[in-house]
């Protein structure tokens, strides 16, 4: 089978595209799915360049979970059809329609805390085929959504509805997304205002009316020079939340804007992993700050039913063949997309 094979942390050159894959074979427990598209996300390309970091060590080469095992096919946005079982796994499952839960667990609970990915601690999407426990598989026979829409929900969306669960927003809070135009804020955007909050969208001038139509009550450009002045008008008597997946100097600039009793919750670090805040700003308003990564089961089963009822619709920025995977990542990194960029084999 065709596959796109991280031979080591790097460049674009550690990323070969061979059409000598074997096809692999579902072990006890397990299901192979013919990948019928799969989408990108910021780890593929962290993974690739081992941009993660270690304890102690933030310049240090790993994935996201610490030492990768090259080669690697990444990609951790599935969804395809059931094309064998393997023991012990229903033969109904063949030829259904599915989307894949993409993370491995710390326990067997529905709350247990994520603590891999395929695409980084096993083989992901970027393939014809791909090996997964039957366990992951939600069966989209009955969805409305194109393949391409379900591929673009498992790390993105999932991300964004850990955030929301982990920060308790509801429907009647002001919520302020961090990197709205990208994977994950769009879905933020998405996701929060279908709750019922009122949301402002923070990102560039020129993506304000695409935010706008995805359910932002307001928007602001990260240029914006009357910064504060703007947020104030937009949420009068502050904000009950920050969904951040920019990190950067925006934790510094925004906490003053919080109400008491507010949660921040943080799920990336695109503008910069290390920064300075007021801590007294934190204690004196008791503030929450919460680190999200990934979802549950739980929360991924609440996707998964979003997905099946089509009460939301993720945008597709652009689409790639798997063969065209380099051309793909490279518009991806320069981030003037919207929505989400998927890749079909």
């Amino acid at each position: 089978m065709t596959a796109a094979v991280l031979l080591r942390h790097g460049g674009p050159d550690a990323l070969e595209v061979r059409g000598d894959r074997p096809v692999p074979r579902p072990g006890p427990g397990q299901v192979l799915v013919r990948v019928t598209a799969a989408a990108m996300n910021n780890t593929d390309i962290w993974t690739r360049e081992g941009a993660y970091g270690l304890p102690g060590r933030p310049e240090a080469e790993a994935g996201w979970r610490g030492p990768v095992d090259f080669p690697r096919v990444q990609g951790g946005d599935i969804a395809g059809e059931v094309s064998a079982v393997g023991a012990g796994v229903s033969g109904a499952w063949t030829g259904r329609r599915v989307l894949v839960d993409p993370a491995f667990y710390a326990d067997e609970s529905e709350d247990a805390a994520p603590v891999g990915l395929l695409g980084s601690e096993a083989d992901g999407g970027f393939a014809g085929y791909v090996a997964v426990d039957a366990a992951r598989l939600h069966d989209m026979s009955t969805s409305p959504l194109s393949d391409e829409e379900l591929a673009a929900l498992p790390v993105a969306y999932g991300t964004a509805m850990g955030m929301l669960e982990r920060a308790r927003i509801t429907g009647d809070e002001k919520v302020l997304v961090t990197g709205a135009s990208g994977g994950v804020g769009l879905a933020l955007v998405q996701l929060a205002a279908a709750r019922g909050a009122r949301v402002v969208a923070l990102t560039s001038g020129s993506k304000a009316e695409a935010l706008r139509e995805a359910g932002a009550a307001a928007t602001l450009s990260r240029e914006e020079t009357d910064f504060r002045r703007r947020l104030d008008e937009a949420v009068p008597g502050g904000l009950d939340a920050v969904a951040d997946v920019a990190g950067g100097p925006w934790l510094e600039r925004l906490l003053p804007a919080l109400r008491d009793g507010a949660r921040w919750v943080i799920a990336g670090a695109v503008a910069g992993p290390v920064v300075p805040f007021d801590l007294r700003r934190l204690y004196l308003h008791n503030l929450s700050l919460i680190g999200s990564s990934m979802h549950t089961r739980a929360h991924f089963a609440q996707l998964a039913d979003l997905a099946r009822a089509g009460a939301l619709r993720p945008r597709i920025a652009a689409r790639y063949d798997l063969s065209d995977i380099h051309a793909a990542q490279e518009e991806f990194r320069r981030g003037a997309h919207i929505g989400k960029i998927v890749v079909t084999p």
